[in-house]
């Protein structure tokens, strides 16, 4: 695939998975008359299924990659060059962005917004690393052993990891940058950004170190 056929997949797949993410989240609110947990799952099953679809969709062109974690991940592996990381990301930044934006104006809010939730403390940024840990260990245990369920596990992990980790899982950093500009549901206030993308990088950098003693071989 051509480099403007990559960037362009990964700006509209983060776009739609944001789109999504925060779209969901408030059908959800405003459906679940005040019922969090209702809510979340809601959330959880939308993100869960729209991953699944569009690692389908975008996965032939790009990688399907829509996080920077992933791209940064790959580029330490050495199967992707810094420069196209790089590209990669500012491309992801851009469609989360547009795809808050989009989620907002469907549902007749103000485009652009700062979000007013706080989230943070070291049980939520613990739940993040551990988010990022699992999501890299399940694509990298998944490329490992050759099975093409990829787009299916990585959507079923993050589907779960909404319920089991204290962060209701990020475990992107484009989604999160693009989270603090819907003041809904999923929203994150700007201040809870860095700590949770850091947190974020911490569980990429523990899953590769396991990653390298688990799947020790020639074979990416």
């Amino acid at each position: 695939m051509t480099r403007p056929q990559k960037l362009a997949a990964e700006f509209l797949g983060t776009a739609l998975l944001v789109t999504v993410v925060v779209g969901s989240g408030i059908m959800a609110a405003r459906l679940s008359g005040g019922n969090i947990g209702v809510a979340l799952l809601a959330n959880s099953l939308a993100t869960a299924a729209a991953l699944y679809v569009l690692i389908g969709m975008f996965g032939p062109i790009s990688g399907a990659q829509f996080n920077p974690v992933v791209s940064a991940w790959l580029s330490v592996r050495g199967l992707q060059s810094w420069a196209h990381s790089a590209e990669l990301v500012l491309a992801q930044l851009a469609g989360g962005v547009a795809g808050a934006i989009l989620a907002n104006v469907m549902f007749d809010l103000a485009p652009l917004q700062i979000a007013q939730t706080t989230r943070g403390g070291f049980g939520q940024l613990l739940g993040e690393a551990v988010a990022t840990y699992g999501l890299i260990l399940t694509i990298w245990s998944f490329q490992f052993n050759r099975n093409p369920n990829v787009a299916a596990a990585v959507g079923l992990y993050i589907g779960s990891a909404y319920w089991f980790t204290s962060s209701t899982s990020f475990a992107n950093p484009a989604v999160t940058v693009a989270r603090m500009f819907s003041d809904t549901f999923a929203g994150i206030s700007p201040y809870s950004v860095l700590p949770f993308i850091l947190a974020q990088v911490v569980g990429m950098v523990v899953a590769l170190g396991a990653g390298r003693l688990l799947f020790k071989t020639n074979r990416v």
